[in-house]
């Protein structure tokens, strides 16, 4: 009878811990995905993409160590110019016929001071994948006028185009690339919970 009472409450214990997981869906009328990158060195160029999904795991409302996955649409791209956008969906860039998706897997979520938090994972572009650290600042979570528990993230980074393939350029005659190698990466993120 031990042993059994044992068992019921490991049972108990276990199934409080999972059901004290939060599920986290993404607002996307609220949030958008955006890039900047360097023109002919004197200028930016920037672009969003407008379709995307993702999920997010969390223990508490401190979203440390959440699990997070986003999923971006490459034929989403828009930079206001249909020309540039379907050049950057070509095999010149994305290769967005072969590969419609770019991926982001977490792997840690860290609570650097006060707002700031680290956020590392796994980046899939093409058939690349490397491990990128964005910058977030967690904005706090508040009750919409509906009743629905909301939060909100600022999340920003960087990264080399050339690591992923995305290799088209034209030198200037006065030193530098028509489209830089850097990109910076900007994403507000408002997430509803389940």
């Amino acid at each position: 009878m031990k042993n059994l009472n044992k068992i019921f409450f490991l049972f108990l214990f276990t199934a409080g811990i999972l059901s004290a997981q939060s599920e986290w869906a993404f607002d996307k009328a609220h949030s958008n995905v955006g890039f900047a990158v360097s023109h002919m060195v004197i200028s930016e160029t920037e672009g969003t993409f407008s379709e995307f999904e993702g999920s997010v795991s969390t223990k508490d409302d401190s979203f440390e160590n959440a699990k997070i996955e986003f999923v971006v649409d490459i034929n989403s791209i828009d930079t206001d110019n249909s020309d540039r956008d379907n050049h950057l969906k070509s095999d010149d860039f994305f290769g967005a016929a072969k590969y419609p998706k770019m991926t982001f897997k977490s792997k840690s979520f860290k609570k650097v001071d006060g707002k700031k938090y680290k956020l590392v994972g796994d980046l899939t572009i093409k058939d690349v994948t490397k491990e990128v650290v964005l910058d977030v600042k967690f904005n706090g979570i508040v009750k919409d006028p509906w009743g629905n528990t909301k939060a909100g993230f600022k999340l920003s980074g960087s990264l080399n185009r050339f690591d992923y393939g995305l290799k088209w350029s034209a030198a200037l005659e006065t030193g530098g690339l028509v489209v830089g190698e850097e990109v910076e990466i900007t994403a507000n993120i408002e997430l509803a919970k389940k």
